[in-house]
């Protein structure tokens, strides 16, 4: 499974979000002095992906103050991403990769076990994007809890 290393390229895409839109990385890098952080997550309105989403609302204000933008992608449907970003008021956008291909070129979509079982499916794993389009920060397999307020530490997003 190909992994993103700091300094490398960013894998380009254009997924559409919970209204059906095309969002691409260059029009988020386009809005972000600092970067982007793009977070994969393995399913909407389930608890630890709930915890994390709602981990990134609460601190939006600091992301943008610091001059990140944040975007969630999972390989939902768009009319569950709706339904999710709706229910938990989620004020950044979430993109629907249902054919896994802008996962499996980030290195997201493989093998993972989870609670003994070896599935395929989504890593939980976060990316920090400079506006150059190069990888700032890779973090893979990270947990849900705790995961938001460490990466606001690391870069120093108070």
């Amino acid at each position: 499974m190909t992994t993103l290393e700091v300094g490398s390229p960013a894998p380009a895409f254009s997924l559409p979000n919970a209204d059906g839109e095309l969002v691409s990385l260059s029009q988020l890098l386009a809005k972000a002095p600092k970067g982007v952080v793009v977070y994969f997550y393995p399913k909407a309105a389930t608890p630890g992906c709930t915890k994390e989403a709602c981990d990134f609302r609460d601190s939006s204000a600091a992301w943008a103050e610091a001059g990140y933008s944040v975007v969630g992608i999972s390989p939902d449907k768009v009319e569950a991403l709706k339904r999710f970003a709706t229910k938990q008021e989620l004020p950044f956008p979430l993109l629907s990769d249902a054919d896994h291909q802008v996962m499996e070129a980030w290195g997201v979509w493989g093998e993972k076990k989870n609670y003994g079982r070896v599935s395929v499916g989504v890593r939980r794993s976060t990316f920090v994007i400079n506006p150059d389009a190069t990888v700032a920060l890779a973090k893979y397999n990270v947990k849900a809890t705790g995961h938001v307020e460490r990466l606001r530490k690391e870069l120093g997003v108070s």
